[in-house]
């Protein structure tokens, strides 16, 4: 599959990519980029560019498919500093795997396509107000957020990792109990500290950039994190070691459409089974995943194909 370097414009008022924090993204994101030039810098074409104001998001409520394709584009969140599944590496340019994805879904309804950049803990929001149509942000399926939120059929699975320095290296769940332990706030590790786990000592933060640079200052002992984003980082960063590769509860990561929106939901159902007949998602791991990964995940560890539970 070739790649086609394109431009989507912002259209989210999202205050999380401010400048300070794009210029921790790109200094975390470097070596990946470096990684992954193999990928290509840029993501498939979808039919255009994206264009659209750069001050608010529309608030597209909940809409069908057929309302969507009436419209002519399709508003999907993602992460703007989650490097390799969805990250800002330009100037309104996203990559990864989450981007690869949504692009070809864009695609495949025949529409353009908004970015809208999200954090963990605006997802679920940005569904209930209507901000975008669908989230593809590394959302990992929960009770709690499938009693807020819909999800679709499942692309990808994923367990806990646990980063920490080489030269301090947390290496059993049982060292968690004495540790700094740093999350991002919403996401699925942090619900699960707080529910099986109240006793640890956890800092939170927004963004994801953040939490690595408080790793990198020395500010926790630990960061826990999905362990497909902590392989990722430690290969990069040969001062931080996952010492923990698979902990807590596995899961699957799945599209998401605001609650009741089953028209929607069911189209996303319907192309995953056509994507899952030509390997799409085995292709885009090769493509934004391997040149991270390496051997360390293999495509089976980690991709879920035609949507299957």
């Amino acid at each position: 599959m070739s790649r086609i370097t394109r431009h989507s414009r912002v259209t989210s008022p999202l205050n999380a990519v401010s400048s300070r924090t794009k210029a921790l993204v790109a200094a975390l994101l470097c070596g990946l980029m470096m990684v992954g030039a193999t990928a290509g810098c840029g993501s498939p074409d979808v039919g255009g560019e994206s264009e659209g104001s750069t001050e608010t998001a529309s608030n597209v409520g909940s809409r069908t498919p057929e309302q969507i394709k009436k419209d002519g584009t399709i508003h999907i969140g993602t992460f703007a500093d989650k490097a390799p599944f969805g990250s800002l590496t330009g100037k309104d340019t996203y990559e990864g795997y989450d981007i690869t994805y949504g692009e070809r879904l864009a695609k495949d309804m025949g529409v353009k396509l908004e970015w809208v950049p999200v954090d963990a803990a605006s997802r679920v929001e940005f569904l209930e107000s209507g901000k975008v149509d669908i989230i593809l942000a590394n959302f990992t399926v929960t009770k709690d957020r499938a009693e807020k939120v819909d999800f679709a059929n499942p692309y990808m699975q994923v367990a806990f990792g646990a980063v920490s320095p080489t030269d301090h290296p947390i290496t059993k769940v049982s060292d968690l109990d004495n540790a700094d332990i740093l999350v991002v706030k919403g996401t699925s590790q942090d619900a699960w500290i707080e529910e099986n786990h109240p006793d640890w000592k956890v800092t939170k933060f927004e963004q994801y950039a953040e939490v690595t640079s408080a790793l990198a200052d020395g500010r926790g002992d630990v960061w826990i994190t999905d362990n497909t984003e902590a392989v990722a980082f430690t290969r990069q960063n040969k001062k931080f070691v996952t010492g923990i590769t698979s902990f807590g509860e596995k899961a699957t990561i799945a599209p998401a459409v605001q609650k009741g929106n089953d028209a929607l939901r069911e189209w996303i159902n319907d192309d995953l089974v056509t994507l899952g007949k030509e390997k799409f998602f085995h292709q885009n791991f090769k493509e934004t995943l391997e040149p991270v990964y390496g051997d360390t995940i293999t495509p089976d560890q980690l991709v879920i194909e035609g949507g299957r539970k």
